[in-house]
């Protein structure tokens, strides 16, 4: 069974969508913590600092992947290893020191939320660390499941987390939307069978371009809008 917060099943309604959002660079602004954190992990590694916008560049598919990047090409496996389970330690303790929810994610998901809507997080980031981040900021009583990339056996762009939460509450890929800040989110998307939102504030708008989403938005504020007004 997928790891990830309980919450009761009920099939969603033909004219209400299945939002699926994206945390870092998406709802939440991580990107101070985690550069410190890999940085943290680097001075324990005896290695100096990353520049942030580097650090930022890394995010997306996983903490293996980042610190896999963080440590080099050249970094023995079992450093990356020691690395990792340090990052993780690090990061779980520091993980909302200077995090916050974009401007206007949390009113918009509460209008969302409020016009019957079924919102979700599908994240690469440890599940554990997302729920607890996801409480902190006060929108775990609006999500009713959150996936981390530890939820499955694959992470995305995989669409394993978007058929499972589609099968959920019986969701047709018409009315399901993936949201997010970089390729991966656009390709899981894709792969799924979905509607696709990019958000341009994020934190690889860049990449964008690479796979196109159904629909592009500065603010979250506009993407309730295209939903509600639908």
């Amino acid at each position: 069974m997928p790891d990830s917060i309980t919450r009761q099943n009920e099939p969603a309604s033909p004219d209400r969508a299945l939002l699926i959002f994206d945390l870092d660079g998406t709802l939440i602004d991580s990107r101070l913590d985690l550069a410190n954190a890999v940085n943290a992990t680097r001075a324990e590694m005896g290695k100096s600092p990353l520049e942030h916008s580097l650090v930022f560049s890394y995010v997306g598919n996983g903490a293996p992947v980042l610190i896999r990047k963080a440590m080099g090409p050249d970094a023995p496996d079992a450093d990356v290893q020691h690395a990792l389970e340090f990052f993780l330690a690090y990061y779980r303790n520091h993980a909302v020191d200077d995090t916050r929810l974009y401007p206007g994610v949390r009113e918009s998901l509460e209008r969302l939320h409020g016009a019957g809507n079924r919102l979700a997080v599908l994240t690469n980031k440890p599940v554990r660390i997302s729920e607890a981040i996801m409480e902190t900021m006060g929108l775990t009583p609006i999500l009713f499941r959150i996936y981390g990339g530890n939820s499955f056996e694959q992470k995305k762009p995989h669409p394993i987390g978007i058929d499972t939460l589609r099968d959920e509450v019986e969701a047709t890929a018409e009315n399901t939307w993936m949201v997010g800040d970089s390729i991966v989110d656009m390709q899981t998307a894709r792969n799924a069978g979905v509607m696709s939102c990019g958000v341009t504030y994020g934190f690889q708008p860049e990449t964008l371009h690479e796979c196109p989403p159904d629909l592009l938005v500065d603010r979250m504020e506009d993407f309730a809008a295209r939903i509600l007004g639908a």
